[in-house]
């Protein structure tokens, strides 16, 4: 029992299931899954969506499997981006799973859950009692199995973004859209269906090998068909990177005062949610357009929380997800590619002038450190900042604010013997002399040992 529940302790995290296939998660442990979350739930109908990556389709099955034999009904959406999951959990107000992977080849798997409505099931909201399930007995069969509902959602879900942004009466713009090999290729056609978008297809074919792997540059495809703009999704459509008419990446802060700027349009003075690692630009952005900018912890729970809380029109997190008020709290990448055709459609300005001035303070990138006790390196940077001058909180991790507009955050990594550190200043001389106090203070504590 010791070594089940071990193996339950490993794969099961602060906001889903995730382990290496077949090592760590196997058909056997996503059964497991599916009978422990219908069990959870007491649902009569849980939906059940995957990714196209490798064996995802064969625990997508394994968990439905799970589901049916604790007498629930499983409604099989197929293959479908987290957004569609996110769709049709709340649309139907039903519970949902969905079977996905980590970037790149050989990322681990994992199943994402929520509950009906399209609310995230994460540790504190459930996720601990599949952790106990999963450890313990495997469950007694049901007398009477639920059925299987074949329910393919694509163009429902596509027709449902498209609601929530007006194309109507935009000029001619042709999107260059990278695939890599995954879901995109069969969401982004549908969502991006209208007559004057255009799509130009990169790497659609689905390919295993090579889903999800870089090798190509998108900004000399843009620049070579003359398209206004340049997606790439990552293999599934969690992530989008966007470049510009002149093939200039578009960094995140800059989607996000433009995307912020539009819902503020619709709902004058609402509030705007930000991971606190989010740029100043974009919150400066958010406050010239009208709202009001709330911080929050990272992550997806902490964000769609404060969201629903506080009635806000729209969220951000400094990695690239866009979350939306009218899409249940929850990110869609392609959602807020429609709005960023929306606007170059509407507007008939290039991209690079619409996102220009969003990306003015010098950034560290999030940048990671080993050390062998997260919780003692926060404590020690937080008494070397004490008296600096830095205006300290402890939101997540330890972030100081300086009144020149210069600031940092170190995070502990969760699960690892790692933190993470971001700092952004005024001038690139500033941020670095920041940078290097900051990790002055944790190679001390990491040497010290």
């Amino acid at each position: 029992m010791s070594e089940v529940r071990g193996a339950a302790e490993r794969i099961v995290g602060a906001h889903g299931i995730r382990g290496r296939v077949p090592q760590e998660l196997d058909p056997g442990g996503a059964y497991r899954t599916g009978a422990a979350f219908a069990l959870l739930t007491g649902a009569p109908v849980i939906a059940v969506a995957h990714d196209l990556r490798g064996c995802s389709p064969a625990l997508a099955d394994a968990f439905a499997q799970g589901v049916l034999d604790q007498g629930a009904d499983a409604l099989d959406a197929g293959p479908g981006p987290a957004d569609c999951l996110t769709y049709l959990s709340g649309y139907l107000e039903v519970p949902g799973a969905l079977v996905t992977a980590g970037r790149g080849p050989g990322a681990p798997h994992g199943i994402r859950l929520c509950r009906a409505g399209a609310v995230a099931v994460a540790e504190g909201t459930g996720l601990e009692a599949i952790r106990e399930r999963l450890a313990g007995p495997r469950p007694a069969l049901t007398g009477s199995p639920g059925s299987v509902v074949r329910a393919p959602v694509l163009d429902d879900y596509a027709g449902h973004l498209r609601s929530l942004v007006d194309l109507g009466g935009i000029r001619p713009v042709r999107v260059v859209v990278d695939a890599a090999h995954g879901i995109a290729a069969l969401t982004a056609p549908r969502a991006l269906h209208h007559p004057a978008v255009e799509v130009v297809p990169v790497r659609f074919a689905r390919d295993n090998g090579r889903a999800g792997q870089p090798g190509w540059d998108l900004g000399e495809r843009v620049r070579r068909c003359g398209a206004d703009l340049g997606l790439a999704f990552d293999e599934g459509a969690d992530r989008c990177r966007v470049v510009d008419e002149r093939g200039a990446a578009v960094p995140p802060t800059a989607v996000v005062a433009l995307v912020a700027a539009r819902e503020l349009a619709r709902r004058p003075g609402a509030a705007v949610v930000h991971d606190l690692i989010t740029s100043r630009a974009a919150i400066e952005a958010v406050e010239e357009a009208g709202g009001i900018p709330l911080r929050s912890r990272v992550g997806r729970a902490a964000i769609r929380s404060l969201m629903a809380e506080q009635g806000a029109a729209f969220g951000a997190a400094h990695s690239g997800r866009y979350y939306f008020r009218d899409f249940w709290c929850a990110d869609s990448a392609m959602l807020a590619a429609l709005h960023l055709v929306a606007e170059v459609g509407e507007t008939g300005r290039g991209l690079s002038e619409l996102t220009a001035g969003h990306d003015r303070y010098p950034r560290s990138g999030e940048i990671g450190i080993r050390v062998e006790d997260p919780a003692a390196a926060l404590r020690r940077v937080a008494a070397y900042f004490a008296g600096s001058g830095a205006e300290l909180d402890h939101l997540d991790g330890v972030t100081g604010e300086f009144g020149d507009g210069s600031w940092f955050n170190v995070r502990a990594a969760r699960g690892a013997p790692l933190v993470r550190i971001h700092v952004e200043a005024e001038a690139p001389a500033a941020m670095e002399a920041l940078r290097d106090r900051v990790l002055a203070v944790l190679t001390a504590s990491a040497s010290a040992r």
